[in-house]
């Protein structure tokens, strides 16, 4: 569960606590489409769509997709409860569009109605795109069997988060959820601060944590592959990202910043449990939008029984500059 999702969890209205999930960056634009401002929400599958698409779920069925106005339709407390639960576009996308094909594209706002329809079908009605434990094994469906389905699976995704909320252990009064391991591998055309470089090293920070690598001496593409570990709270942000030139006679100069969502990476990991279990493969993605630093979409992948994340970003408020992580993800109980 995210910083968000567990702040949206406390008492107050309703509506109130929806608008709040509504104006989450990945929750302003269509899950489906991405066209901008969605009204529309699916509150058994947890995601916010524009109108266009609205019109395709309902043709779907409630059995598939049960779709409700954010702002025209009465809600109750366990639809919200529902959708806040699930943490909106993001955190059901990492589920829904795990194992999108290269060779199928992702519909834009002004697509036709027929490409609409044929990926939101696969999408949610065929379930194309699932992790392989929770497709249909059966080659019929019926509206019965899709519709329990749509309910084991919604049941399925909810389960993974309580299960592992469950495990959660204390620290002082914070709880954790489990470590974070980010390797600092390399940066590339970072910018210059001193007169012909800079010596570069990177600050990542969540919550009150603070961890830094070492510095490089007059690098402009300096190599770490050093990691750094980071336990994470329940409640949970993003984890900021700072590179600065050291300086030994003045403050040190920052030479760029980003913001590295790890809801896509937690929720992939809590959706699959053990990864043991599994042979290497791909379970999810971080997409690449105007709202984040990424360079490509950020994929997510079982590989010898861990959960990594390849990360390239570039840095944000600075001239130039990218840099190369890798994030896995180490439950408490590991």
């Amino acid at each position: 569960m995210s910083n968000y999702s567990a702040g949206l969890g406390k008492p107050g209205s309703g509506k109130r606590r929806l608008k709040d999930l509504l104006n989450q960056p990945d929750n302003r634009v269509c899950a489906d489409c991405g066209a901008s401002d969605p009204k529309w929400a699916s509150t058994n599958i947890g995601v916010f769509i524009c109108l266009k698409c609205c019109g395709v779920h309902r043709s779907l069925g409630t059995h598939i997709s049960k779709v409700l106005s954010v702002t025209l339709d009465e809600w109750s407390e366990e639809e919200v409860d529902s959708m806040i639960e699930i943490g909106g576009n993001a955190s059901a996308n990492s589920i829904y569009e795990a194992f999108v094909p290269d060779t199928c594209s992702k519909p834009g706002p002004d697509v036709s109605h027929d490409q609409r329809m044929r990926f939101i079908r696969a999408k949610y009605e065929l379930q194309e795109f699932l992790k392989p434990s929770l497709r249909i094994k059966s080659g019929k469906r019926s509206t019965k069997s899709s519709a329990f389905l749509t309910s084991s699976l919604s049941r399925k995704i909810m389960d993974s988060f309580k299960s592992n909320s469950s495990s959660q252990k204390m620290e002082g009064m914070v709880e954790f959820i489990g470590l974070l391991k980010v390797t600092v591998k390399k940066g590339t055309n970072l910018a210059i601060r001193d007169l012909m470089s800079s010596d570069p090293y990177v600050v990542l920070n969540l919550g009150k944590q603070k961890l830094q690598t070492t510095v490089v001496n007059s690098n402009l593409n300096p190599v770490w592959n050093q990691e750094l570990m980071l336990s994470v709270p329940e409640s949970y942000g993003p984890v900021k990202l700072q590179v600065y030139d050291y300086d030994t006679f003045s403050a040190d100069d920052i030479m760029g910043e980003a913001d590295i969502d790890i809801q896509p990476l937690i929720t992939s990991a809590m959706a699959f449990g053990d990864p043991e279990m599994f042979g290497d493969m791909q379970i999810g993605k971080w997409l690449k939008s105007h709202d984040n630093p990424l360079i490509d979409d950020s994929i997510i992948n079982i590989v010898d029984g861990k959960v990594k994340q390849e990360v390239q970003i570039k840095l944000q408020n600075v001239e130039c500059g990218e840099l190369e992580l890798e994030m896995e993800w180490l439950p408490l109980d590991q």
